[in-house]
């Protein structure tokens, strides 16, 4: 029971420095070129979101 506890404990305190410190993550992380690209590949490959940013960015007819 207590290696339970103990283990929602950890990964409670985990979760919760991660959300804390998510910019200081997200920027320590980003700060790799190959992490970068891998990153922004594969945001741009979902479907949707790359139409809406180019859109956004260049001007055109908007659909929402």
């Amino acid at each position: 029971m207590s290696r339970i506890l103990t283990s929602i404990l950890m990964i409670g305190s985990i979760g919760y420095f991660a959300y804390r410190y998510r910019f200081r993550i997200i920027n320590l992380l980003l700060a790799s070129g190959w992490l970068r690209k891998l990153a922004v590949g594969s945001i741009l490959s979902l479907p949707g979101v790359k139409n809406k940013m180019m859109q956004t960015v260049f001007g055109g007819p908007s659909d929402w």
